[in-house]
């Protein structure tokens, strides 16, 4: 009988090497090696099980917009990290700079909101930190989760609305529409 880990093992090889390569064959150790050290940092996960567990099934579904794995898996790290931090769910993140930015760190949107979670640059100006990059995941993403999830308090809970507040379309419904979709069809993990 197969141990739980062995079939972990298993589900990494099929996911994360290419799919010409064979289960016969072991996996690269640089990729093993960067899977270990990124979940050994993910602070944010009750258990290195879990950590493995989500790190390996969002990895496969990012790998169409982030190709490289060290940067998959490191934004990966960060968005759990920052959500989990900012008392989100990472998937609903994730959904959210899907549709934001495509995953796209660069992102300027046409009224000048820049990273991928297209935060506006007079947030700096607000916190008096006017040094901060906002194409820089880990600045974004902190400023994205704490933003969202003060609208989400702000309405109680309704996502709808806090994803409104967000994108500044408060009565409007395409763009929380848009995201919950890209939530519930792509990023979702059934508890």
């Amino acid at each position: 009988m197969m141990t739980l880990r062995a079939c972990l093992s298993l589900l990494l090889i099929a996911i994360v090497l290419p799919a010409s390569a064979s289960l016969r064959q072991a996996p690269e150790p640089e990729l093993r090696d960067l899977l270990q050290q990124t979940v050994a940092e993910a602070e944010s996960f009750q258990d290195r099980f879990d950590a493995e567990v989500w790190l390996v099934d969002m990895s496969a579904r990012l790998k169409r917009y982030v190709p490289d794995p060290v940067e998959r898996l490191s934004l990966l790290r960060l968005v759990h990290q920052e959500a989990s931090k900012a008392g989100l769910s990472p998937e609903l993140v994730l959904a959210l700079i899907h549709a934001e930015s495509h995953f796209d760190r660069f992102a300027i949107s046409s009224v000048g909101a820049q990273g991928m979670m297209q935060v506006m640059p007079f947030w700096k100006a607000e916190l008096g930190r006017p040094q901060d990059n906002l194409t820089d995941n880990a600045t974004n993403l902190r400023y994205g989760c704490t933003i969202l999830s003060y609208y989400l308090k702000r309405e109680n809970g309704d996502i709808s609305r806090a994803l409104a507040r967000y994108n500044g379309s408060l009565g409007q419904t395409r763009y929380p529409s848009k995201v919950i979709g890209f939530w519930q069809d792509f990023w979702y993990v059934k508890p």
